[in-house]
């Protein structure tokens, strides 16, 4: 990857976009007196979340039903896997889930039961990719190796063009990559160039934390099964695999629903490392909404569905998103801005094995 140091966004706002909409929202909650981060709502989605995660892993062991009964509720368990991590860990690295920092810690620390790690989620996360959203080179969420091509910019080779037909077997194994390879990778590579965020420890802390944290991890989803369940070593690990699969395919998808799409931009900066618009303008330039109406979509999704008013305001929760929405919308269209959204998660899903097939063909 290129030096991010490098880069920097336009601070011309002739029309002062970003000014006028940060106003706006702002009065928005101090109109309705309402705070910015989570509230009952919230709350309550987190009970609902863990306990998708936590009963079915609790009545595996004391359930004494055939080994084919117990595999659904592995599925399930990633379902709640995916919902805890839009939900809540997602909230809680913003700092957006509690107005208390020792709660938005803790919700932040459920990634280590998740299969990730805090630090290096924050950095390829809140920095990289909320910094510096779907520039190739800098946006580490467009990396997918040479196994699929997110980006133009990117490299092409010929399996390249059957992308649009395989990406959606590799999408399932994120969250177990999470779990055994990337991790590592990136904190070799994380710690190497130096980066790092706000109270971030010093790279042998967060490497022993690491090891720990990984160690309890095993513990919890493979060691302790393996010694208290009636149940072979295989059926274990398939079980694993399938709560993983589960939800590395919802993450996924959710994910690049967002940027990999046909709509969203994706501009390089020249060679002096300028990008031509602000940050708040190239956020509605790269980042797509879908499926806004959707109750049960803005309710699962953590509001990974209203990515526009996610990326820029990362510190509000996700639960106000509908809201401030509206107001998003309507500054944009003032402004003669982009708002980009697709009105179905079908028709987002569509899009996007569209834009992967249109990047699997060959440059000419």
């Amino acid at each position: 990857m290129q030096a991010t140091q490098s880069l920097r966004f336009s601070r011309n706002d002739s029309k002062n976009f970003f000014k006028t909409l940060n106003q706006r929202v702002n009065n928005y909650f101090k109109e309705n007196k309402i705070r910015k981060t989570g509230n009952w709502k919230l709350y309550l989605k987190t009970v609902v979340m863990f306990s998708l995660l936590l009963a079915p892993y609790v009545l595996i062991f004391i359930l004494d039903i055939s080994l084919w009964y117990k595999l659904p509720m592995c599925m399930l368990m990633g379902i709640g896997m995916a919902g805890v991590g839009m939900n809540v860990m997602h909230d809680g690295n913003h700092g957006s889930f509690s107005k208390h920092p020792w709660v938005n810690k803790l919700m932040g620390s459920s990634i280590y039961i998740l299969a990730g790690n805090v630090f290096n989620w924050k950095i390829q996360h809140n920095v990289l990719h909320h910094t510096y959203t779907n520039i190739h080179g800098h946006d580490e969420d467009l990396e997918a190796g040479r196994i699929l091509r997110f980006s133009r910019h990117a490299k092409w080779f010929p399996h390249h063009k059957f992308q649009h037909l395989y990406s959606v077997f590799l999408y399932g194994l994120l969250t177990i990559n999470w779990a055994i390879f990337s991790d590592f990778q990136q904190m070799k590579r994380y710690t190497a160039r130096k980066l790092s965020y706000l109270n971030s420890k010093r790279p042998s802390l967060q490497w022993m934390g690491l090891v720990i944290t990984k160690i309890i991890y095993f513990s919890i989803w493979i060691v302790i099964p393996m010694l208290f369940l009636n149940a072979p070593w295989w059926a274990i690990l398939i079980g694993f695999v399938a709560m993983h699969y589960t939800a590395g395919l919802i993450l996924s998808l959710v994910f690049q629903l967002a940027h990999v799409i046909e709509d969203a931009e994706m501009p390089e900066p020249d060679k002096t490392g300028a990008m031509k618009n602000t940050w708040a303008i190239h956020q509605l330039l790269t980042t797509v909404n879908f499926s806004t109406k959707n109750k049960f979509v803005n309710w699962f999704t953590g509001g990974l569905n209203h990515q526009i008013e996610h990326h820029i305001f990362p510190h509000i929760s996700h639960v106000h998103y509908t809201k401030i929405g509206a107001i998003v919308k309507k500054t944009a269209k003032e402004f003669n801005l982009p708002y980009n959204e697709y009105k179905t998660t079908r028709s987002a899903l569509f899009s996007h094995f569209k834009f992967l097939k249109q990047m699997g063909m060959q440059p000419s």
